[in-house]
């Protein structure tokens, strides 16, 4: 995996470059890029704990971030049903998308991984909105932990490639993507339906 070059000085709270103790503290100088995977690795594993799920990651990672498994007596096609995640992180989308949902383009490769049906496993992507700023992307208070600002997912099995390289899909703003919203996730694989 390829991530980009972090520049010299870091990025501080104010999301401005520079004397480091002018504002705020010295945050470490890994490539932006780079955090936003570890955020959203950490939203999932919070969701994931939340609902009682199992993570595994694939290695060698084959285009598909994550495994997550579910048990409950309730599901008809086995004790334990999985799915696929594959992870995705912006901040160029404002928090609170207006309208139904919001516009994300992929790669054409993952595009086609993803799309493909039917499958023997379910496939969602799920994708995280935050701040540009990495110092608005987390508040610890003595009750809570809030990351910002959002976790979206989809299925995108059936999804056509329509552009040359890349391809826009649309990813619902109704779905939320939490602990309840995987509980219902794996309810419906559990039932042998889709996600």
């Amino acid at each position: 995996m390829t991530l980009a070059h972090p520049e010299p000085g870091g990025l501080h709270r104010d999301g401005e470059r520079g004397n480091p103790s002018a504002a705020g503290p010295a945050r470490g100088q890994l490539a932006v890029t780079a955090c936003m995977e570890t955020l959203q690795v950490g939203y999932l594993h919070a969701v994931a704990a939340a609902a009682g799920c199992s993570l595994a990651q694939p290695f060698p990672d084959n285009g598909i971030d994550w495994h997550v498994s579910h048990s409950a007596p309730g599901h008809a096609v086995d004790d334990e049903v999985t799915i696929k995640v594959q992870l995705k992180c912006t901040y160029q989308m404002p928090p609170h998308p207006a309208g139904s949902s919001f516009s994300f383009t992929l790669d054409n490769d993952h595009l086609v991984k993803l799309a493909r049906t039917p499958v023997a496993v379910h496939k969602i992507l799920v994708v995280m909105l935050v701040p540009r700023t990495p110092g608005e992307w987390l508040n610890a208070s003595h009750d809570r932990l809030a990351l910002r600002h959002c976790c979206y997912w989809t299925n995108l099995a059936g999804h056509r490639v329509t552009g040359r390289t890349r391809t826009t899909v649309r990813i619902p703003t109704a779905r939320i993507f939490d602990d309840r919203a995987l509980c219902e996730i794996m309810t419906r694989v559990g039932r042998g339906g889709r996600p």
